[in-house]
């Protein structure tokens, strides 16, 4: 079945493009959703004359989720679920878990927005896109703990972690400057003799 997009869709195509879809999809998804139209003459005149309404829409919808993307960066979000000793949940920390920490923190996020591949089943800091808009993606960190006191001590550990792993850059970058300025003298010698 040909459809006409009404905005972008990942793996589909952008606005106004006419694509090949299976019916079930169609019908289920993006024509309830309003997504999409069916790809008929009436249709396609009626997309080109509400086009330029369309396209500001979204230009404005697509600002909006960038300003609020910037407001979002570097957010980070606790989950507190019983897990037993080994680490393992007793339950799963899902999209819509995440979405409800998320929006406790004052930003509307659906769950269908959170982009978790499958539902986590164990303690620790993991991170997870989400899509505020078909062009904007952010992606939010999140620790999974027994407590937030020891989300706070995984929280203080990673980031010694990031230190001691920037040290370590430094100091091979150091070595292979001064590698390289010894390979440089050897060749110079090398050339003058």
């Amino acid at each position: 079945m040909d459809v006409i997009l009404l905005e972008r869709i990942e793996r589909l195509g952008q606005m106004g493009d006419v694509v090949n879809v299976k019916p079930g999809f169609a019908r289920n998804f993006l024509f309830p959703k309003k997504k999409a139209l069916r790809a008929n003459k009436d249709n396609k005149a009626l997309f080109e004359s509400k086009r330029v309404e369309l396209e500001a829409n979204n230009l404005k919808r697509r600002d909006e989720a960038q300003a609020i993307a910037k407001k979002m960066d570097g957010l980070k979000v606790v989950i507190v679920r019983q897990a037993g000793e080994g680490g393992q949940l007793y339950g799963s920390v899902s999209a819509r878990d995440i979405a409800e920490e998320i929006t406790k923190q004052g930003y509307h996020v659906e769950r269908t927005q959170v982009l978790l591949n499958a539902p986590v089943k164990v303690l620790g800091a993991f991170k997870t896109p989400v899509r505020l808009h078909p062009e904007v993606k952010i992606d939010v960190d999140f620790t999974v703990a027994r407590s937030m006191e020891e989300a706070d001590l995984r929280a203080a550990e990673a980031a010694e972690l990031l230190e001691r792993a920037e040290d370590a850059e430094k100091l091979v970058a150091e070595a292979e400057q001064a590698a390289g300025e010894s390979a440089g003298e050897a060749e110079a010698a090398a050339a003058n003799a």
